[in-house]
């Protein structure tokens, strides 16, 4: 009953090696103390081209900006809060505004609002953002932590630059 030199011996360090590796990928689907069997567990959410056009009214002012997920799953937003007053998220559809209770993030994608399109409406302003400041805001999703985000205070005719870049106001690279 003699065993061939190197049988079943060198099998071992490979199969504890698939033993190690498969726990490591296991471990990392784990997650955290948060709710890591939602939906979003897997969105990853950023904002970046924030700001404000200075308003022309005492009471009401719009606010753009870009989430974007790079994550694998979608999220949704579902409200917005500040300081400053009433905030509300509008969409607008074949030059139709009107008021949303929720707008999606794709996975791997953007929800953008700009001028002309989805935004967001200030209301009942404490009092009128001048450029310069800046406003903040708090970011509210289906299942993804809130975001903070300050908006400065552009110009009332402030058009952000086009193109790819998360930066709002800065196009040279």
């Amino acid at each position: 009953m003699r065993r061939p030199t190197g049988g079943p011996v060198r099998g071992r360090p490979v199969l504890a090696a698939v033993a190690v590796i498969g726990a490591l990928a296991l471990s990392g689907c784990g997650g955290s103390d948060s709710d890591s069997d939602s939906p979003a567990a897997g969105a990853e959410l950023s904002v970046g081209a924030a700001y404000i056009p200075q308003p022309v009214s005492d009471s009401m002012a719009a606010g753009f900006l870009t989430i974007t997920n790079k994550g694998d799953a979608a999220d949704e937003l579902t409200s917005v809060t500040s300081e400053a007053g009433d905030v509300t998220v509008h969409e607008t559809v074949d030059g139709t505004m009107k008021q949303v209770e929720r707008l999606e993030v794709p996975a791997h994608g953007q929800l953008v609002f700009k001028s002309g399109g989805n935004h967001l409406m200030f209301e009942k302003l404490k009092q009128q953002p001048k450029r310069g400041q800046s406003v903040a805001v708090e970011l509210h999703f289906a299942h993804s932590d809130p975001v903070t985000v300050k908006l400065p205070v552009k110009a009332a005719t402030y058009q952000p630059t086009t193109g790819h870049s998360e930066h709002s106001g800065h196009s040279g690279h």
